[in-house]
């Protein structure tokens, strides 16, 4: 599977994202419970089924890209509104990145670490894969120069922190469900989803900016669009303290975004599904 990734990396952007909305149909149109998923969540939303079903190519493409964005050569990125990020930089401390299940999230860290990374490192919580191959060259293919990675682990949140404080960058995706026992309930498109309070934990203790960023995935191949937002321009709040008012702060963040491109949002994420156990600790 390795030397596949390897092979496939080297295909062309446009190859690629037409390789992925044919895989992302595929899974559509084979999986009843994809598609259920799927239009009961962009129906949560107020998104119409037509926007819902251009979503599903996009699904796909986001799977297909991954061994060109991994192993192969730079692809063609553009700013929309980066003057945001030199604004919190200029407060001196860290800055938290805060990203949805939506376009092309891989494209964010490898961008502001090409632009960003030098004066400012990032680094990216995530969640290791099952499979050993994928894990590893998850792990080493993201690690860049200006970009590091964190896994989700006591000892990835604890190197969050110690970025955050040494005034680098962090990023991550708020709309991930955690495990039972670290989040709480709150309205995401007018539905409660258990959401995460590490990003706001992580703001607050390590005194972080917070700022929105996504990346568009323009059509043809043509590479990629990011978009930089400040937290909350809508309203000019501060995070709250309280971490159920936090989580409904960041929930809307996350919807503003969503709003901005619904077609290429994840809609089939379960987003709205109960949270697992923490695994047990040994002799329980």
């Amino acid at each position: 599977m390795r030397s596949l990734f390897v092979a496939v990396s080297h295909f062309p952007l446009p190859v690629l994202h037409g390789m992925g909305w044919c895989l992302g149909w595929a899974s559509f149109l084979l999986s009843p419970r994809y598609r259920r998923r799927l239009f009961a969540h962009a129906a949560q939303a107020g998104v119409s089924r037509r926007v819902a079903l251009s979503s599903v190519g996009e699904s796909g493409k986001l799977v297909a890209e991954l061994p060109r964005l991994w192993l192969g050569r730079p692809v063609r990125v553009g700013w929309e509104g980066a003057a945001c990020i030199e604004a919190a930089q200029a407060h001196g401390s860290g800055v938290l990145f805060l990203t949805p299940h939506l376009g092309c999230f891989e494209i964010t860290a490898q961008a502001y670490a090409q632009r960003f990374g030098a004066a400012q490192p990032v680094t990216v919580l995530y969640r290791p894969a099952r499979q050993a191959w994928l894990s590893e060259l998850m792990v080493t293919a993201r690690d860049r120069p200006g970009l590091h990675t964190a896994a989700t682990t006591l000892a990835g949140v604890k190197q969050l922190i110690k970025a955050l404080k040494s005034g680098q960058a962090v990023g991550l995706l708020p709309d991930q469900v955690p495990p039972q026992g670290q989040g709480v309930w709150a309205p995401f498109f007018g539905r409660d989803a258990y959401t995460m309070t590490l990003s706001a934990r992580l703001a607050q203790t390590a005194g972080a900016q917070l700022v929105l960023i996504w990346g568009e995935r323009l059509s043809w191949g043509r590479g990629y669009l990011v978009h930089v937002r400040t937290f909350d321009a809508a309203h000019e709040r501060p995070l709250s303290a309280d971490p159920q008012a936090a989580a409904r702060q960041i929930n809307e963040a996350m919807e503003r975004l969503v709003r901005e491109c619904p077609r290429q949002y994840l809609w089939s994420y379960d987003r709205y599904k109960a949270p697992k156990a923490p695994p047990a600790l040994p002799g329980t």
